[in-house]
């Protein structure tokens, strides 16, 4: 709306000046045709009147000896008559500006006239912001015969139409510059009351969640477009609840069966030895053997270690499944990290505290939790590196948080691997169930904390815990 408003008010003005520029050319033609029609009529009158000197072109300067001057005193314009040679006979003294006598027409304006199909030539030339306006034409005696050349000259002053011009423009611009404040002002409120409706739904449109239940919007006045764009996102928003109930049970579901597909291997691991030793004692067994009692204590101690490895994994998956009960209480995290480490008895294990203490509302237990499973994961990626062994435990204070930083020169961590690392079940070791790091990744979540890790193959692996102090 602006961009209109300005686009045609300088539109307008600048079809005015052109206007206003041909309407004053126009009017100084008309005029100066009007001084030239009675001009030359003034003559043919004098040339008409019985005088004592015979019309030839000898005895135009005569004729008009003093003549001359009235009428360019009378009509306001300089009369100059030449021989049909160009010579100059006779000039008036002209008004608005300065000419010099004497001046005789080049040949090639008379060739230039005497070759014109009217007989007559319009000159224009400007001086200093002044017009001046020539004609060339033939004067006839009473016999139409050809005595002379008749020049006229007006001087057009159009100072006075420039100052009505620029007089229009300024009131023209200032209805244009009302209409613009005006135009400002309607754009302001109208595309407030556009973008009031647009910014309620983009507002909402952030506050969209996959995982939560969001809210329809409701617009009490709108336009049809606003109208139907909420009508849409309302859609949107029954089709997404419905999609995430879907999904959700799709997850639990799949997360189920993956599950159960973890356990039943895990559990068929220990089956197949407690089978296998079953079967041989089934074979074997011979009441009558003096050794009956070893026997029977040997193959009692196998099926024992592999029921103790199920209880394992039932507990295992228990304590995934389901995390304990955090205790929070003071603590002082350097202290607690120190003794985590005290039941590893590797020497390539080195606490560097950076604080000398540093407290924190943690649950003890979790916390030993978190650094042993780290520490732990640590000397089983550095048993390939027996050169130079090295892992390092740091604690420190940033802000608010407590980091507790893990980092070894073992083999690292594969890139295809990174994704996978806090999945559960995923374990790139020949023992164990993968739900170790899943696990703790858990317990740092619950404190509202985090762990990330940097690796390169080969260089080796730094984990990096941030504990909330409160």
């Amino acid at each position: 709306m602006i961009l209109l408003v300005l686009l045609a008010s300088i539109l307008i003005v600048s079809v005015t000046i052109l206007q206003y520029g041909e309407q004053t050319d126009e009017y100084n033609i008309q005029r100066f045709n009007r001084k030239e029609s009675a001009t030359k009529h003034d003559i043919e009158i004098e040339l008409k009147r019985k005088t004592t000197y015979p019309v030839t072109t000898d005895n135009l300067s005569k004729i008009f000896q003093d003549r001359i001057y009235d009428i360019a005193y009378v009509h306001k314009l300089t009369v100059s008559m030449y021989g049909m040679d160009g010579q100059l006979l006779k000039s008036s003294i002209p008004y608005n500006f300065d000419k010099k006598e004497g001046i005789n027409l080049t040949a090639a304006t008379v060739t230039e006239l005497a070759n014109n199909s009217n007989h007559k030539i319009l000159k224009t030339r400007t001086d200093k912001g002044i017009t001046y306006q020539s004609s060339y034409t033939y004067i006839n005696d009473t016999r139409f015969k050809r005595i002379g050349v008749l020049e006229l000259q007006i001087a057009q002053d159009n100072e006075e139409q420039k100052q009505e011009l620029r007089e229009f423009i300024s009131s023209l611009l200032l209805v244009y510059l009302l209409m613009f404040i005006i135009a400002i002002s309607l754009a302001y409120f109208l595309s407030s009351y556009i973008t009031r409706s647009i910014q309620t739904i983009s507002e909402k449109i952030k506050e969209t969640h996959l995982n939560k239940r969001n809210e329809k919007i409701t617009l009490n006045s709108a336009s049809s477009e606003i109208n139907s764009l909420v009508s849409s996102y309302n859609n949107m928003i029954d089709q997404l609840e419905e999609s995430a109930v879907k999904l959700a049970q799709s997850e639990r579901e799949q997360a189920w069966r993956e599950m159960a597909k973890q356990v039943a291997h895990e559990i068929k691991n220990p089956l197949t030895p407690m089978r296998l030793s079953v079967q041989s004692f089934h074979r074997r067994f011979n009441p009558e053997d003096p050794n009956i009692r070893e026997k029977m204590s040997e193959y009692s101690e196998t099926l024992i270690q592999q029921i103790d490895v199920m209880d394992s994994i039932a507990s295992a998956f228990s304590n995934f499944a389901k995390m304990p009960n955090q205790r929070r209480e003071k603590l002082d995290v350097v202290d607690i990290v120190k003794h985590s480490l005290d039941i590893f008895t590797e020497e390539y294990i080195h606490y560097i505290p950076k604080e000398t203490e540093l407290f924190a509302n943690l649950d003890k237990t979790q916390l030993i939790r978190i650094v042993t499973n780290l520490v732990k994961n640590a000397t089983q990626a550095i048993k390939e590196n027996e050169q130079n062994p090295r892992i390092e435990v740091k604690v420190t204070s940033g802000g608010n948080n407590v980091k507790i930083i893990v980092s070894d020169n073992g083999k690292g961590i594969q890139n295809e691997n990174k994704e996978l690392i806090f999945e559960p079940k995923f374990t790139t070791k020949t023992s164990g169930m993968g739900l170790g790091l899943p696990m703790i990744k858990n317990i740092i979540e619950a404190y509202d904390g985090s762990i990330n890790f940097t690796s390169t193959e080969g260089i080796g692996t730094v984990f990096t815990v941030i504990l909330p102090k409160t």
